[in-house]
């Protein structure tokens, strides 16, 4: 998917968050010797962290964290910071490091950006940036208007307006339209931090564009959001669930601008 960023002029913000001094400081000399880091906080302890991403907390671009810190009181603490704050609005990119690498799954699972094994080195910070570059939201003004993806007779060129949605499945993207799924290069949060205003993440697994929502039901599972144009049938229509957490946040978004019934 051609949803690459530009080349951003100013350095990432970042946190680091490592319990352990000698680590903490050897990433720091790291990557701010690459001049495309300004290193706004580097904190040893999830309360730490928390508080520093939280409101009033510092603004940062993306967080370094580590997946043990013996400093807290929780076992793997660092991951459970990842966790608890990954899909919050405004949320940092993330990049996990630790010494081990049976945690490389679920990272993946949370969609961070990067999975760095200790110790760390030039090169492998290096690539990481390389791809925080390619995951950071565009400038303002620089939204893409057409949609690229991949079918298996080659490349589909789609107009943001005719896409229904965008799915995260089995690590794997793919972009929703009445002509049916293709597949996409990017990640889901990368894919939303290029799409201009009118789309809604309504799930970890979905970001849908609400020009093409139908109608909000409830099934079995709890709310579903209903996609298709005018002309679809119900058949043809693409049924997203709407995590239960963000029902309220979602049905708020899709009455907003609209009359005929009361919140």
């Amino acid at each position: 998917m051609s949803m690459a960023a530009e080349p951003h002029a100013t350095p990432l913000r970042a946190l680091i968050v490592e319990d352990e001094w000698p680590a903490r400081e050897y990433l720091v000399e790291l990557l701010l010797a690459t001049g495309q880091v300004e290193v706004v906080a580097a904190v040893a302890s999830a309360e730490e962290a928390r508080q520093a991403l939280g409101p009033g907390g510092v603004e940062v671009d993306v967080a370094f964290v580590d997946i043990n810190l013996a400093s807290s009181a929780e076992h793997e603490a660092g991951l459970g910071v990842v966790r608890e704050l990954v899909d919050r609005d405004k949320a940092p990119l993330f990049v996990l490091a630790t010494a081990l690498s049976q945690h490389a799954a679920e990272a993946f699972d949370l969609d961070v950006v990067d999975y760095l094994l200790k110790p760390f080195s030039e090169e492998r910070i290096q690539g990481c940036l390389a791809r925080l570059a390619r995951r950071r939201p565009r400038p303002a003004g620089l939204t893409p208007r057409r949609v690229v993806a991949r079918s298996k007779r080659g490349l589909v060129f789609l107009r943001q307006a005719d896409v229904w949605a965008f799915e995260a499945s089995e690590r794997l993207t793919f972009v929703h339209c009445k002509d049916g799924r293709f597949d996409v290069d990017l990640s889901l949060t990368a894919v939303e931090a290029c799409l201009g205003p009118g789309w809604l993440r309504v799930h970890r697994n979905w970001v849908v564009n609400r020009e093409h929502v139908r109608a909000l039901e409830r099934d079995d599972l709890g709310q579903v959001i209903v996609l298709a144009e005018p002309s679809t049938s119900d058949a043809d229509a693409l049924h997203v669930p709407v995590a239960r957490d963000r029902v309220q946040t979602v049905r708020d978004a899709l009455l907003d601008g609209t009359a005929g019934i009361r919140r």
